[in-house]
């Protein structure tokens, strides 16, 4: 039997990329993941229910940060070049979004140089490394004129011994529902046979081609929308209580009505969805979300004459499209109204936009606020921060294909 080729994932969030490379047929060896909540669902997803990783005796399963790793496990790093046939994962991007503040001085930016650290030490066959659009435009009040922190990593790579392209693409256009633009860069170590920076080029052409024939495998289009994603979790389906949901009310599915959704519901037999519990909006909230659905254009930012009737100061609220794909998700879900029913959205119907599946469990508290949201990453913060899984699958196909090459 042929061996599965081995990756390691940097910054894995929940586990988003993870679980695409497992469906593509990879074998992880291990992943580091600083947050805590977002460790605990990778780890119960992947770690125990999918048995996914080869961890490591010496490295610690639990959430660590980059740099303790470097500094701790040197030596065993180094002893794993030549072994390690990817590196996948990008640093937290908040730094450099479009969606907030973009801020050149944040010192998650400098994870950038850890992850460049730990490829030297590693120095894998093939890198894939995703950010923000952002990540590739340069900082206004830049102290060195507008570096593109994109340059500065592509420029890294290559003088560590690596052939690189980097490109933004939307994983809209793979069958997620959603309009998600992300730069994504893909590395291939100079000294391995028909190493090229044509062969790196050839992982955008390839997975681009390989689109269609991958979805109509799975029945789906590229054309999924929000109903396409979430029409069978519409609160009108009825709710109930559960023990570890205190006064919250969780929601039924109903009959699935895509493909989609059939897909993302493979070998759940619940009747209710887990994470798939409805806020409670006071009836102001609820009359207001009417209005705008009925007012305002969806997909769209409301405009000023509605901001200024409910005195709206938030950065940004959006009517939902349900014809449409979903714009870009945050990991703020009051962004958001549902296409047809006044609130937000759940936790559930986050991951379906993202293409996490239903049988995927997600842990740590559902949300949080004020400055403690810095620190924490609870679980719309852990669907909003990671790559779809629809398109981690399709990445880890050409990557495979690309390494056997």
């Amino acid at each position: 039997m042929k061996k599965k080729l081995r990756y390691i994932d940097l910054f894995a969030g929940c586990g988003g990329l993870s679980l695409g490379l497992h469906n593509a047929g990879w074998k992880g060896l291990f992943a580091i993941e600083k947050s805590p909540d977002a460790f605990k669902t990778l780890e119960y997803n992947l770690i125990e229910k999918r048995k996914h990783f080869d961890w490591p005796k010496w490295l610690p399963k639990t959430n660590l940060e980059i740099d303790r790793v470097l500094t701790d496990y040197t030596e065993q790093l180094k002893g794993m070049a030549g072994i390690v046939d990817l590196v996948a994962g990008g640093p937290p991007c908040q730094g450099f979004s479009m969606a907030g503040r973009r801020n050149e001085n944040d010192s998650r930016n400098n994870l950038v140089n850890s992850y460049i650290t730990f490829i030297q030490l590693v120095q894998p066959k093939l890198i894939f490394f995703e950010n923000v659009k952002g990540f590739t435009q340069k900082f206004k009040k830049n102290k060195e004129k507008g570096r593109e922190y994109s340059s500065f990593v592509e420029n890294a790579l290559i003088e560590a011994g690596y052939y690189v392209e980097g490109r933004l693409v939307n994983f809209g256009e793979y069958g997620v529902p959603q309009k998600r633009t992300r730069f994504i860069l893909v590395g291939v170590r100079k000294d391995i046979p028909n190493a090229s920076t044509e062969l790196a080029i050839s992982f955008f052409e390839k997975v681009k081609d390989n689109r269609f024939s991958f979805l109509l495998e799975k029945d789906l289009t590229i054309e999924t929308n929000i109903k396409d994603a979430i029409s069978d979790l519409l609160k009108g389906n009825g709710v109930t209580q559960t023990p570890d949901s205190g006064s919250f009310n969780l929601g039924y599915y109903t009959d699935t009505q895509s493909n989609y959704q059939i897909l993302m519901r493979e070998g759940v037999e619940d009747t209710i969805a887990d994470s798939h519990r409805f806020p409670k909006h006071r009836d102001d909230i609820i009359s207001k979300f009417k209005f705008i659905l009925e007012n305002s254009r969806k997909n769209k930012d409301v405009d000023a004459s509605i901001r200024e009737r409910y005195n709206i100061k938030k950065h940004t609220i959006i009517p939902l499209d349900g014809d449409a794909k979903s714009p870009t998700i945050t990991t703020l879900p009051d962004d958001y109204i549902h296409y047809s029913e006044p609130r937000i959205l759940t936790v559930r119907e986050y991951a379906r936009i993202q293409s996490f599946p239903d049988s995927f469990q997600f842990k740590g508290k559902y949300t949080t606020g004020g400055k403690v949201r810095t620190q924490q990453v609870p679980r719309y913060s852990q669907i909003g921060n990671a790559i779809p899984p629809l398109f981690g699958e399709q990445s880890g196909l050409i990557l495979k294909e690309i390494i056997n090459s």
